[in-house]
């Protein structure tokens, strides 16, 4: 695991990877009693890919943005914006 697999793995599209080849992230079982960078491993060799995964069957894409913002006012955005669409 390097820095350039997992910049790979973040820039995957969820719609280009074949969905036979995407982990359950419910079949995913951590040891809590291992520290937490072994944890982390443990996480990452089960589930293949972190960004990109099944939860009960449903494709999940996981990203992050560089900037920092409140979820609270991301989410107040969101909604009045919805609120001005009606």
């Amino acid at each position: 695991m390097s820095a350039e697999w997992f910049k790979h793995m973040c820039q995957d599209s969820i719609e280009d990877i074949p969905r036979d080849s995407l982990i359950n992230i419910r079949g995913v079982k951590i040891d809590s009693g291992l520290p937490s960078t072994l944890r982390m491993i443990q996480y990452i060799e089960q589930i293949q890919n972190p960004y990109n995964f099944l939860c009960d069957g449903t494709p999940v894409h996981i990203s992050f943005v560089d900037e920092e913002r409140e979820l609270s006012k991301v989410l107040t955005g969101y909604f009045r914006a919805l609120k001005r669409c009606f």
